[in-house]
């Protein structure tokens, strides 16, 4: 077999396989209970409504030779518009010139990336953040460190210690952010934007959960605060990346950024270059199911979810031993756990499967530096409650014996 490896770029070396991947195969095992993967549940999926609107489209002559061919870049008009007014309700007043269509938000990651780190440069990033965000930007060989956030006061000098540029730009997912479940308060987005000000630190916001609030009162994106501050999206430093993936259908892959025009610009010319345009045929139906029944979908899927969650953390209260601590999400999928100090969630993964017969993600995925091995992420979006109860159960029955064995 002959050798590649001394051909590949040196960005290569940065590339990691995604642990979450790797354990969906375990899906395909009847007897595991899985909270790894944060997958939606397909019975929620507006199946016929999708068949439908793809049926209209490919029966009508003159729609199905624009959603067979190429098309432009920055994503099909209709569908672009409605994005505009979709936003706009949610307070960031902008237009289908400040929008571009992705193959799925990790695409937009990946331009984010392609756009602004060069090699060497520092990111910050929450301690843990989103595992997708750490394998999109670390193609382009940055250096990573902590995002100021309510455990942290960096300041400007303590980034640029011994010479070092600043850091280029701050990644965060104020909604229910993976893989923790935690959602920033207004207070905190608003002190992260003090921050990035000081700091002249564009801010490049995840908003994938947005419509999965259970709980609580919806809180103003940083982009609506950031451009409310700076008179405009034109003027402020806040990057969106939404994606349909959640609050839809994943396999469509349709995500979408939405930035000042200058950026915007710049990431069309990325696109262009790595795949022409996201595939016209999918982006018309999404145009139609998600401009016809986005609101109901949110609805008919959040009760869903509040019952799975709060079987997940009810179970965890009446099962899980003295020492572990968990977070209590308002929405999202995700509820995140630290065990007692020594357990390696990795190892305890190995168990769960070999004794438990239940699966989880080992935190230490979710940090750039691999730390803090004594954390797990559980989902709780693809099981019903009482078999979300029995998969927590078992975990809390080898964990109490990993304990018990040290």
């Amino acid at each position: 077999m002959s050798e590649w490896s001394d051909h590949y770029a040196t960005r290569v070396s940065h590339m990691q396989a995604s642990e979450i991947r790797e354990l969906l195969k375990l899906l395909d095992q009847p007897d595991i209970i899985s909270f790894a993967g944060g997958i939606p549940d397909p019975a929620l999926f507006p199946q016929q409504e999708i068949a439908q609107a793809y049926q209209r489209i490919l029966s009508d002559p003159e729609r199905s030779a624009v959603a067979l061919q190429y098309s432009i870049s920055e994503g099909y008009p209709p569908l672009r518009e409605w994005l505009a007014g979709y936003m706009g309700r949610l307070g960031v007043t902008c237009t289908p010139d400040n929008i571009l269509i992705t193959n799925g938000s990790q695409q937009g990651l990946d331009f984010v990336g392609k756009l602004f780190v060069s090699p060497g440069d520092t990111v910050l990033v929450a301690w843990p953040t989103y595992l997708g965000a750490l394998q999109a930007f670390s193609s382009y060989e940055p250096r990573f460190d902590v995002l100021p956030g309510p455990n942290t006061n960096r300041t400007l000098e303590s980034y640029t210690a011994g010479g070092k540029a600043k850091p280029k730009f701050g990644y965060v997912m104020p909604e229910f952010q993976n893989p923790t479940g935690t959602c920033a308060s207004l207070a905190e987005r608003e002190r992260m934007l003090d921050v990035a000000a000081e700091l002249d630190l564009p801010l490049v916001e995840d908003s994938a959960y947005e419509k999965l609030r259970y709980d609580g009162e919806r809180v103003p994106s940083l982009l609506a605060l950031a451009a409310k501050r700076a008179g405009g999206i034109d003027h402020c430093k806040v990057l969106y990346c939404g994606t349909f993936s959640k609050s839809i259908v994943p396999a469509l892959r349709i995500g979408w950024i939405v930035a000042a025009k200058p950026v915007i610009q710049k990431l069309v010319l990325m696109k262009q270059a790595s795949d022409l345009h996201v595939s016209t045929l999918n982006q018309m139906v999404m145009y139609e199911v998600a401009s016809a029944v986005i609101e109901d979908q949110a609805e008919k899927m959040r009760p869903v979810y509040r019952a799975r969650r709060d079987a997940m953390v009810a179970a965890l209260d009446r099962y899980m031993p003295e020492g572990v601590s968990f977070t209590r999400p308002e929405g999202g999928m995700f509820v995140w756990a630290t065990l007692p100090d020594g357990i390696d969630g990795a190892a305890l993964l190995k168990r769960c499967i070999e004794v438990g017969r239940v699966a989880f993600v080992p935190g230490a995925a979710f940090f750039a530096d691999r730390s803090c091995r004594n954390t797990i992420r559980l989902s709780f979006s693809l099981n019903e409650p009482a078999k979300v109860e029995e998969g927590i159960k078992r975990l809390a029955s080898v964990l109490k014996q990993v304990i018990a064995e040290r």
